[in-house]
């Protein structure tokens, strides 16, 4: 048995170490003491991005033994879906022990009860664990918790941190994020973010640099995946972020990511001013109960300037229009809307482009219905000719870059795009690529000139 360390001699400037008041069974590995030590020191927020095996889950679980005695409360394991959460925490076994790995976690001297329905445990002094879905974030507020682990959060929803943090701050409680990249996106920004916060510990863990696999063990994984995903790139990027936590790899089966790293090697993404004597052309993906995202363009000969981006989430058609359009100082050329925009709600008989209208919104071009796929093409050949610019349209290119295929795991094999965060802002730009041929061939001559196009009345 290994005695869980004795607290260090409190100075103004060391925190307390909270004690183990019996021995457990487990020590963190060394490649996770520092990880361990942070925790033991008072730490409240740490995030970590570690290869596949690294040991994320276990740390995790091991903390929160320690915490539930060092401090009555509740506290959440959160996987992006709670079917997740059953297969890799709840139901998981350590295939060296035989035993279930939350039982060796929360053993016999916490007095645990496991309550397999609701994937609960509570303990003798009032304690209690749970794994839930972070999917599900709305049906978590409320609650009073203490400690939050955010398991593969770079695959969760960006949305659940925001709901949760604020009863963490009251609570004074800790929150852990744990993940593997899964391209750019919110879980790379934010843990970059975090970097330069001393209120932040934070630790990118490869593979090459701990003691988990060999190399010839990792080389060996490099071929396989190249072999079973049949492309040198695809294997490659998804090595490279599974195991070498590389933040720029592309997602597996992303649609865009080789253009897009190709954008970026050719100087393409970088400050593109906003011309005034060009008109703006906007692309929408609008959302009801999910995102709306807007990409703005200006064009001239075969050069296309991606000079901005906006995306939001859970508001109205009025508050879109006054943040993406009225409070832009942009020549407005044309806004391409999709098909189902002229779908007429039930209730009111009236459709979202005739809000739009109303509110003051002319020179719009709707879609015809596209198969998805003739939109992702129509991006990729659009793409070599783009020049995005790199501060305005920095969440719009993670949302490129995160767009991928779906996989399907009855036929082990991808099946169309996957419709996640990222969709939005994909299918807003792979609509202006299907569509603006036809609009600039048939574009007034007066407003390719950059002559302002009719006055529009915005709802203030």
């Amino acid at each position: 048995m290994t005695e869980v360390p004795e607290p260090e001699i409190e100075t103004e400037t060391t925190p307390p170490t909270p004690m183990m008041r019996v021995p457990v069974k487990w020590e963190p590995r060394p490649y996770q003491h520092e990880l361990w030590e942070a925790l033991c020191k008072g730490k409240l927020r740490a995030d970590v991005a570690a290869h596949r095996r690294w040991g994320k889950d276990e740390v995790a679980l091991h903390w929160a033994a320690w915490a539930v005695q060092d401090r009555p409360g509740g506290y959440w394991h959160l996987l992006p879906q709670a079917a997740q959460g059953r297969k890799a925490i709840w139901d998981a076994v350590n295939p060296h022990t035989g035993l279930r790995r939350i039982e060796e976690a929360f053993g016999e001297h916490l007095s645990p009860t496991f309550h397999d329905s609701e994937m609960k445990v509570t303990f003798a002094n009032g304690s209690t664990w749970q794994v839930l879905g972070s999917d599900n974030h709305d049906s978590l507020m409320g609650a009073s918790v203490v400690g939050v682990v955010f398991s593969e959060w770079s695959l969760a929803h960006p949305e659940s941190w925001a709901y949760i943090r604020p009863i963490l701050l009251e609570n004074q409680g800790w929150a852990l994020f744990l993940w593997t990249p899964r391209g750019r996106n919110h879980a790379t920004q934010a843990f970059e973010s975090r970097q330069n916060d001393e209120e932040w510990f934070t630790l990118r863990a490869s593979a090459a640099n701990t003691e988990v696999f060999t190399p010839e063990q990792l080389e060996r994984e490099r071929r396989e995946l190249v072999a079973e995903l049949g492309s040198e790139a695809e294997g490659r990027a998804k090595f490279a972020s599974e195991y070498l936590v590389d933040f720029d790899a592309a997602a597996p089966g992303a649609y865009y990511a080789e253009a897009l790293s190709e954008a970026r090697e050719a100087g393409r993404v970088a400050n593109v001013p906003v011309d005034p004597a060009l008109t703006v052309d906007t692309a929408w993906d609008l959302g009801i109960d999910d995102y709306t995202a807007i990409w703005y363009f200006q064009q001239t000969g075969r050069e296309i300037r991606v000079v901005d981006y906006y995306e939001t989430h859970g508001v109205g058609l009025d508050t879109v229009v006054r943040e993406a359009i009225a409070a832009k100082p942009y020549l407005w050329g044309v806004h391409h809307l999709p098909h189902d925009v002229m779908v007429r709600e039930f209730t009111t008989g009236r459709s979202r482009y005739d809000a739009l209208g109303g509110m003051g919104l002319s020179r719009i071009v709707v879609g015809s219905r596209a198969d998805p796929e003739e939109r992702v093409n129509a991006a990729r050949l659009m793409i070599p000719m783009c020049w995005f610019d790199k501060g305005r349209c920095a969440a719009g290119l993670e949302r490129l870059s995160a767009y991928r295929k779906r996989w399907n795991r009855a036929t082990h094999s991808y099946a169309g795009p996957l419709h996640d965060g990222a969709s939005h802002g994909a299918d807003a730009f792979g609509e202006f690529a299907l569509n603006r041929r036809g609009v600039v061939a048939a574009r007034p001559a007066a407003a390719r000139r950059g002559v302002r196009p009719e006055t529009q009345s915005w709802m203030g």
